[in-house]
């Protein structure tokens, strides 16, 4: 119990606060920063202002599930890790799966567990989540000023072909996070599950509202049909869980 809450005043002390602090102020920085010039750069195409009103307006609201989801777990990532490093790393890269996974790795490599925690796996822990996330990074900072000759290439010199790309790119993304929903940890196909019905449950849902919304012609709807699919998805998914 002695090592358990010396490492957890080390995760929450003040120098950790303070770290974490410096950390996310600079995301919110870049965030403002890129904000402005988004402004300025579509005043200086043209692009009318209800439309720039209507688009930040849309990403708002689109950002609430997404962002509830991160907040309800990293509840249990505070719980091992404290809530310095927690906010940090949700605040970067917003996958709990991923930063439980990498803390676990560092704390087995010091012959712990993320239940049984001593300074030194935390320590750990802390750099098996930062180093495991910076191929990311490098990857970008080397090779997005890149990605228009990628496009190039990809498309055959073809530039309606280019959003098509885009797109399958990303439905592959997202179909790749989603799989995991329809498999059990034993990795067998687990369809009637609670995550799959979820998944299924929001991605049917988010069709209807979006055909809905055109057909219709309900702007609101249009703009809250994510945040909608998404609530609705995982509620359906727990009473699945909870009823059958």
């Amino acid at each position: 119990m002695h090592k358990v809450t010396d490492y957890l005043k080390l995760a929450n002390s003040p120098l950790m606060w303070l770290g974490a602090a410096i950390a996310v102020g600079i995301v919110v920085f870049q965030s403002i920063l890129f904000f402005r010039k988004s402004l300025r750069a579509a005043k200086e195409i043209g692009i009318d202002k209800k439309q720039v009103d209507l688009a930040i307006k849309s990403s708002a609201i689109a950002s609430i599930g997404p962002s509830m989801v991160i907040l309800i777990t990293m509840v249990s990532l505070i719980v091992s890790m404290g809530a310095p490093v927690s906010w940090m790393r949700l605040s970067f890269i917003g996958s709990v799966n991923y930063e439980a996974m990498a803390a676990g790795f560092g704390a087995q490599a010091m012959g712990r567990t993320l239940e049984n925690l001593d300074p030194t796996a935390f320590a750990c822990g802390v750099w098996v989540m930062i180093c495991g996330s910076l191929g990311w990074l490098i990857f970008t900072f080397l090779f997005t000023d890149k990605m228009e000759k990628v496009n190039k290439i990809m498309s055959k010199g073809r530039p309606k072909m280019i959003p098509i790309i885009s797109s399958g790119a990303m439905l592959g993304a997202f179909a790749n996070l989603a799989a995991g929903n329809f498999f059990s940890k034993e990795g067998n196909f687990a369809f009637g599950g609670a995550p799959a019905i979820a998944s299924i449950s929001g991605c049917l849902l988010m069709m209807f509202l979006t055909k809905l919304s055109r057909d219709k012609s309900i702007t609101w709807l249009r703009e809250w049909a994510f945040a909608i699919a998404m609530f609705s998805g995982m509620l359906v998914g727990y009473l699945w869980n909870n009823l059958m």
